[in-house]
């Protein structure tokens, strides 16, 4: 059985996280792991709701250290946990509230637990290769949340190769702001797993507003990477406010328009990467869309044809994992992305996708937010219609269906624009399928 060390060899004196403007050092982190580690009543499987990104991370590896299996959903709705907490049995609660976020589960706050400073002398503990440390939910933005299991020694895996790939972008290891979730694969990769497994440093705060994203930046020292989703860029840049220094900015979720990539590089004077993943993959292959079309695979990734499907493999992975999107491969680390399989749609004998068509909405000047669906067929119709939802207060329907006009063929136009205030995103800038379903439901009874 292989064992390795449940933190890396590093400077102990070396700072780790910026938490409420104070700077913690690697052992105080591994002081207040150890400490939790041995509190921590007796589980198999632990549900992590901390809502400050140390206590997180400290949360996530006591669990670790004691052999416990952490559950992570992709939602902090009571019914998400609830149906969570269902299927996983025996849970135990964990989490830095005042109060439990599910009463009718047990609860355990971890962050009135004092450091014991004899931890210091402790020996640093060594983990199985394959010990199972994290279930990991899907998004639910193509359908129902389904459970992955992560082990150890491949979740470190694949965090050190996307640490060669954005820390040689970056030109040096980095001080962390993510905007992402926690408890979604990408914000724990690249938001909790980088810097401590790869030697960043962590911010704590989870920032959305531009001037929150600018203040956690400004609290760090440089080179700082900046981790978030195509949306809330956007976002940022449209707010215009002046940033600290960026070394990279790394976006996923989503796909990132060149344009906006070149828009991001130009106005905040650093590399734009994107990350290409998913929950059952974690990262696979990066690129600079506005220099690159095509994705490169990271160390120790390859792809295989295999009849229709694509399959990544590499010892990241228990068992090759089919990728969820349409590939064109160039060569077994070389492929060009064309789109989710989800989002692949036939509309009277042609073909486009839901991504593309979502582009060309937002791209037009006036619109805010905006996203296609295509509802089920009726009875009586021919082809399928698609429906559009939009947050545009200055246009009509008409200005955004001449606009359109220039970049869809005819036939991917909207037959219903609703005009809505606000599009429900989660923290991820995604909108989820029950999330459709239920604007569908509200706007147009009978289309969904």
């Amino acid at each position: 059985m292989t064992l390795i060390p449940l933190l890396p060899a590093s400077d102990s004196s070396a700072p780790f996280a910026f938490h409420n403007g104070v700077s913690i050092d690697r052992a105080a982190f591994y002081r207040q792991v150890l400490t939790l580690a041995a509190a921590l009543p007796e589980r198999e499987r632990v549900l992590n709701m901390c809502t400050d990104r140390y206590w997180f991370a400290v949360t996530l590896f006591a669990a670790i250290a004691r052999g416990m299996l952490t559950v992570l959903p992709n939602s902090a709705a009571p019914e998400h946990i609830a149906a969570v907490a269902a299927v996983q049995p025996g849970l135990l609660v964990l989490g830095d509230q005042a109060q439990s976020p599910l009463e009718t589960l047990p609860y355990f706050r971890v962050d009135t637990l004092p450091a014991d400073p004899a931890m210091d002398a402790t020996a640093m503990p060594h983990i199985p290769f394959e010990q199972r440390v994290a279930c990991m939910y899907t998004s639910g933005s193509t359908g129902a949340p389904m459970p992955h299991f992560k082990t150890f020694g491949r979740l470190q895996l694949a965090i050190l190769a996307g640490a060669e790939r954005v820390w040689g972008v970056a030109g040096a290891a980095c001080s962390v702001v993510g905007t992402v979730p926690i408890r979604h694969m990408y914000g724990l990769e690249s938001s909790v797993l980088l810097p401590i497994l790869a030697g960043g440093r962590m911010s704590t705060r989870i920032p959305f507003f531009p001037a929150d994203i600018a203040s956690a930046l400004a609290e760090l020292p440089a080179p700082r990477l900046l981790v978030i989703t195509p949306f809330h860029l956007r976002k940022l840049l449209e707010a215009g406010i002046v940033l600290p220094d960026i070394a990279v900015v790394l976006s996923a979720t989503a796909p990132l328009s060149t344009e906006l990539a070149a828009q991001a590089r130009r106005q905040l004077a650093c590399p734009i990467l994107e990350i290409y993943g998913s929950t059952e993959t974690g990262q696979v292959a990066t690129r600079q869309p506005d220099l690159e079309s095509d994705w490169q695979t990271l160390q120790g990734i390859t792809l295989e044809q295999r009849d229709d499907e694509v399959w990544a493999v590499g010892e990241v992975y228990e068992t090759p994992q089919m990728l969820n999107d349409t590939v064109e491969l160039h060569d077994a680390r070389t492929f060009r992305l064309l789109d989710r399989k989800a989002n692949m749609i036939n509309v009277a004998g042609k073909r486009s996708s839901l991504s593309f068509l979502n582009a060309a909405l937002t791209g037009l000047p006036g619109v805010v937010d905006g996203v296609f669906c295509l509802p089920e067929r009726q009875d009586g119709e021919e082809v399928e219609r698609l429906v559009a939802f939009v947050v545009a207060p200055a246009l009509d329907r008409a200005t955004i269906l001449a606009g359109l006009r220039l970049h869809v063929d005819s036939v991917f136009l909207p037959r219903h624009i609703v005009f809505v205030d606000a599009l429900p995103r989660d923290g991820n800038g995604k909108i989820l399928a029950r999330t459709l379903q239920a604007l569908l439901a509200q706007h147009l009874p009978g289309r969904s």
